[in-house]
C-alpha cells in the first residue's frame, strides 16, 4: 500500500517543483527515493532534481557543480533522456530540454500503477489457487468420518501440525505443559502461534507443572499469557503433554518421557470429548497461576502429596521426575525430606505412614 501511494500521489513532482531555483543544489534524500521507486537509479535522481533547478544545465556544468566526473554526470543524463524526462534541444545540437515533469514523471506513474495493478490480479490469483489447494489437500487427508488418527514423527512434523491446528482454532485451545522449565526455542515458537489465538478471542486454558516457578524464562511466558488474557494455572504433575483444540481435536504425546519424538492428532469428537472432560477435572483442582498458597503447615504441600502418590502407584524417581518436571535428583531430596518428616526408612514406610496420618485422602493431580 505504501508503494502504491507514493505512485498515485505527486509529491515527487511537488517537492521538485517547489525548490528555489536561487538555492545551491542540495538533494532530498526522500525526493531521491521516490525517484528511485519509479526507476532512476541514485545519480539520475539527484542530477534529475538539480535540472528541475537548473534546466538549461550541460553535462560539464553539471559535473563541475556537484563535484562529479564528466563521464558520470553524461552517464546519468543519458539515463533520464531514456526514461523521456528530458529531451535534446532542436535549436541547440548537444544540448537537452527537460521535460515538463507532469509530462515525463506522470509517465512513469502510470508505468508503475500498471505494474502494481498487475501485482494486485497476480496477488489474488494466488489467493485462489490458495484456496483450491487447501480444498484438495483437506480432501485428500480426510480419513473416516467419524475417526482420524495420524501418528507425527519428529518435531519439524509436530510443530507444523501445530500451526495448522492453531490457525483453524476458533472457540478454546486447552493445553497440559509438560516438563516444567520450557525451552527458549519451544517458546519461541509457541508465542507468535499463542498471540495470534489470543488477538482472535479464542479461549486459552494452560496448565503448567508447579516447577515452572524455579525457572524465570519459563514463568515469565506464563505471565505474558495472563496479560494476554489467557487463564493459566498450575498443578504437581501432568501425566503427558496435551492440546485440545476446539473440544474436538486433540494432540498428544506419544512418549511422555520425551514429546518432542512424536505425537498423535485424533480427530474424533467422542475421544476428545473425554479427554476435555478429564481436563476440565484437572483444571478445577489446580492452582491459578500467581495466586496465594494456602496448606495447613502441618501436612504436604501438594508437590510431596503428588510424589506420595506416585510412590504408591510405583512409580520409579525417573518417572516421577517426569511426571514433575523437575530433576530425578530433586525428587530423591524430595522423597528424603518426606521420609525423614514420617520417620521412614524405606519407600513402603513412607506410604503406610502418609497413611496413619492421613496424607494420602484424595488423590489430587
Amino acid at each position: 500500500m505504501q508503494g502504491k501511494q507514493g505512485c498515485s500521489e505527486p509529491r515527487v513532482v511537488q517537492e521538485i517543483a517547489q525548490s528555489d531555483p536561487g538555492q545551491e543544489p542540495r538533494q532530498s534524500s526522500h525526493a531521491i527515493e521516490m525517484l528511485q521507486f519509479l526507476g532512476l537509479g541514485p545519480d539520475a535522481a539527484i542530477i534529475y532534481q538539480f535540472m528541475i533547478r537548473h534546466p538549461h544545465a550541460d553535462d560539464l556544468y553539471i559535473a563541475e557543480s556537484l563535484g562529479w566526473a564528466e563521464a558520470r554526470a553524461r552517464r546519468a543524463l543519458r539515463e533520464i533522456e531514456q526514461r523521456s524526462l528530458v529531451r535534446r534541444s532542436y535549436e541547440q545540437p548537444g544540448e537537452v530540454r527537460l521535460v515538463n515533469p507532469v509530462v515525463g514523471l506522470g509517465a512513469l506513474i502510470a508505468r508503475c500503477e500498471a505494474d502494481l495493478s498487475q501485482h494486485e490480479q497476480t496477488v489474488a490469483e494466488c489467493r485462489a489457487l490458495t484456496a483450491d489447494l487447501t480444498s484438495e489437500y483437506r480432501k485428500l487427508h480426510e480419513a473416516q468420518p467419524y475417526l482420524r488418527a495420524d501418528q507425527l514423527i519428529g518435531l519439524d512434523r509436530i510443530r507444523l501440525t501445530i500451526e495448522e491446528l492453531a490457525k483453524d482454532c476458533t472457540t478454546e485451545l486447552a493445553a497440559f505443559v509438560t516438563g516444567g522449565p520450557q525451552t527458549q526455542e519451544n517458546l519461541a515458537a509457541s508465542k507468535p502461534l499463542d498471540r495470534s489465538l489470543l488477538e482472535r478471542g479464542v479461549r486459552m486454558r494452560t496448565i503448567f507443572l508447579e516447577s515452572i516457578v524455579n525457572d524465570p524464562m519459563t514463568t515469565a511466558y506464563a505471565g505474558w499469557l495472563k496479560e494476554m488474557g489467557a487463564e493459566v494455572r498450575t498443578v504437581p504433575s501432568l501425566p503427558a503433554r496435551m492440546a485440545l483444540y476446539d473440544a474436538r481435536i486433540a494432540l498428544v504425546a506419544i512418549d511422555p518421557a520425551q514429546s518432542g519424538k512424536g505425537a498423535v492428532r485424533l480427530d474424533c469428537t467422542g475421544i476428545a470429548s473425554l479427554l476435555h472432560t478429564f481436563f476440565d477435572q484437572i483444571w478445577a483442582v489446580a492452582e491459578e497461576w500467581g495466586a496465594q498458597h494456602h496448606r495447613d503447615l502441618g501436612g504436604p504441600t501438594r508437590q510431596q502429596h503428588a510424589i506420595l502418590w506416585l510412590l504408591a502407584a510405583g512409580d520409579t524417581d525417573a518417572a516421577i521426575s517426569r511426571k514433575l518436571g523437575i530433576s530425578v535428583r530433586t525428587t530423591r531430596r524430595l522423597i528424603a525430606e518426606l521420609a525423614d518428616r514420617l520417620d521412614a526408612r524405606s519407600r513402603f514406610q513412607i506410604g503406610m505412614r502418609a497413611a496413619e496420618v492421613g496424607w494420602l485422602g484424595t488423590r489430587k493431580p
